[in-house]
């Protein structure tokens, strides 16, 4: 996932990604707020509720396990 800053309001995200948390690793600590799960795997996007960045799922979304 490139690089993105806490003010970015959009991220595509692939299977790599999951499970996918907010902030993520690219972002500085001292800008971070508490870590959260985003289900992006469950709709296709999800929006963080702090930061409101809207994750979106790019490609085909994971099956769940039999």
């Amino acid at each position: 996932m490139p690089n993105e800053n806490i003010s970015q309001r959009y991220v595509e995200v692939s299977a790599e990604a999951l499970p996918l948390f907010c902030p993520t690793p690219a972002i500085s600590l001292w800008s971070a707020h508490p870590r959260v799960a985003i289900p992006v795997e469950k709709l296709g996007e999800a929006r963080c509720p702090y930061c409101g960045t809207l994750y979106k799922f790019k490609g085909e979304l994971p099956h769940g396990h039999h």
